[in-house]
């Protein structure tokens, strides 16, 4: 499953440069899945949903640091655990229960994005 950030977040942003998917961003930021990617252009995601991975993408928090789900592994193919929550002071980077995924889909998910 993808990691949420809490609204017990401090805003410290301690998260945003340990991610390797550049899935984390600072409320009102806007975002693309062409950022910390290989993703461009049109694309299908491995969920099945179409994308413009160059699209700019409306913030998902406009007052805290967001994860996007789409974008998240939990770090798998590159950590034994998400380093956001490794890193959180405040503990606030827990498993989103909205967003489900086996180990292999994660792995899936982070080949797509990487190895495009």
């Amino acid at each position: 499953m993808a990691i949420i950030i809490t609204d017990e977040c401090i805003n410290c942003g301690a998260c945003e440069p340990e991610c390797p998917n550049t899935a984390i961003y600072e409320g009102a930021d806007d975002w693309k899945y062409s950022d910390g990617t290989k993703l461009k252009g049109k694309v299908v995601l491995p969920n099945g949903k179409s994308a413009n991975a160059d699209e700019v993408q409306e913030p998902v928090s406009d007052e805290i640091y967001y994860i996007v789900a789409d974008k998240c592994t939990e770090c798998k193919g590159f950590h034994d655990e998400p380093q956001c929550a490794a890193v959180c002071p405040v503990d606030c980077c827990i498993p989103d229960d909205e967003h489900v995924e086996t180990d292999e889909v994660l792995l899936e998910k982070q080949r797509f994005m990487h190895d495009s």
